[in-house]
């Protein structure tokens, strides 16, 4: 299972079916196959659910008692003070700190006095994504962070991954592979936060001087959030863990999704003329902002299409039934482990005709509607992702910014590049594209 997970799966339903049960040591493990299933478990059984225990305690080592951790009444008080936080006209007021962090990344990409260049996109995306991450959390850009938060982020990353399939975790002072750099990341990722939010405390609480910059970052944003029912902030221990997963969960997630979307539209070179074409006529050489999300359903699909086919979390939303319940008719006992793997349904011939494809057009307005619960690239239920309008916004405002300066062309010979299975999903080699620059209405906009 290690060694090819998805493989695994992709088998298992071929040979058994959407509902299987397995004994893995001492766990009974259900893997959910249909989304119908995945409906019936995550939204119907919700209440009877909670977060695989292993995976919460790898992921608490970095992201404590986040949002992302917590279960019950902590968990539900979370949600209900964040959500403002992420709902879509929040998230709107975040457009201009994204694409200020874009524009100089990705005007940068193809050097000066040239009109093309071979770019690695794993180094130019994930540059961009932290830019993203740093200036809407802290309104800064600081790019001796970003490069340092970035390694950071990686390297928890794999650590999380490797440690996923343990039965518990080693202590991070053994002398073991691996281990020097975890703590060297966690060091740098939790001093960088706390070095940002000490400096906002000290701004807030200065009884004199010049009034601190008016703000309309993340941060800003937990530091004033109160509880509806009790009138309680945050902790400094809630905002410090929120900042937390804001870097891993913001920045990983949407980086590797542009990675994929990237290499997907050099190799459909008609489908990206058709999103320049789009972009263009919309924009006119301006800068994209939250307006324009609905004037470019072209580019959406595209990014919504490389989403269903390389989803960042492709596998691994596991949860345990704290009573039992009933899936398809077959019931299913009280600590059960539950498996979800989004690639399965992503690639399922059922819900997505030519599913190994890249075909946009079916996202489009007009297309045959897409069964619930098939295309789940942020989860479903209760739980569904909180960063998804972000996300989205993000990863179309970056795309179009992209498509208004450069034609993306593969190299020749083409390398081929196979998914692999990490906290996110990522290529097997890094993904090398010809960058060519456009002779294109004025940018400057």
């Amino acid at each position: 299972m290690r060694a090819d997970y998805l493989g695994f799966v992709q088998r298992l339903q071929r040979d058994h079916g959407d509902l299987t049960r397995m004994r893995i040591v001492n766990e009974d493990a259900w893997d959910l196959m249909s989304p119908a299933l995945v409906r019936e478990a995550l939204v119907t059984h919700a209440d009877s659910l909670i977060r695989w225990e292993r995976g919460i305690a790898v992921f608490e080592q970095v992201f404590g008692q986040s949002v992302l951790v917590t279960e019950g009444d902590t968990w539900q008080r979370q949600r209900r003070m964040l959500m403002p936080a992420f709902s879509p006209r929040r998230v709107a007021g975040y457009a201009q700190l994204m694409t200020d962090a874009a524009q100089t990344a990705l005007d940068a990409a193809v050097p000066a006095g040239q009109s093309e260049a071979l770019v690695t996109m794993d180094t130019l995306w994930t540059d961009v994504a932290m830019d993203v991450i740093l200036r809407t959390l802290f309104s800064e850009s600081a790019q001796a962070d970003a490069r340092d938060a970035a390694w950071a982020t990686q390297t928890l990353s794999a650590a999380a991954f490797r440690e996923m399939f343990m039965p518990f975790t080693l202590p991070d002072w053994l002398p073991l592979p691996g281990k020097a750099a975890k703590r060297r990341a966690l060091k740098a990722l939790r001093g960088l936060v706390q070095r940002h939010i000490d400096v906002r405390r000290q701004e807030k609480g200065a009884p004199q001087g010049p009034p601190a910059p008016e703000r309309a970052d993340l941060l800003h944003m937990l530091l004033a959030l109160h509880d509806e029912t009790t009138g309680e902030p945050l902790s400094p221990q809630e905002v410090f863990d929120q900042c937390m997963v804001s870097f891993q969960a913001g920045h990983e997630t949407s980086a590797t999704a542009l990675l994929w979307w990237s290499r997907l539209m050099a190799e459909h070179p008609e489908a990206a003329r058709r999103a320049q074409a789009e972009v263009d006529t919309v924009l006119q050489g301006g800068t994209p902002g939250p307006e324009h999300m609905a004037q470019l359903p072209w580019l959406t699909a595209t990014l919504k299409e490389a989403l269903r086919l390389y989803p960042p979390v492709a596998a691994l939303m596991t949860r345990r039934t704290t009573a039992p319940i009933t899936l398809g008719g077959v019931a299913v006992p009280r600590g059960a482990m539950l498996r979800i793997t989004p690639w399965v349904l992503h690639r399922d011939e059922r819900w997505f005709a030519q599913a190994d494809r890249f075909v946009p057009g079916r996202f489009l307005e007009g297309a045959a509607p897409i069964e619930k619960g098939a295309w789940i690239p942020f989860g479903v239920g209760p739980r569904v992702c909180i960063g998804q309008h972000f996300a989205m916004l993000e990863m179309t405002l970056l795309a179009a910014m992209l498509l208004q300066r450069y034609t993306l062309h593969q190299p020749e010979p083409a390398v081929a590049c196979a998914p692999q299975l990490h906290v996110t999903l990522r290529p097997d080699v890094p993904v090398v594209l010809r960058l060519v620059q456009r002779r294109q209405i004025d940018l400057a906009g």
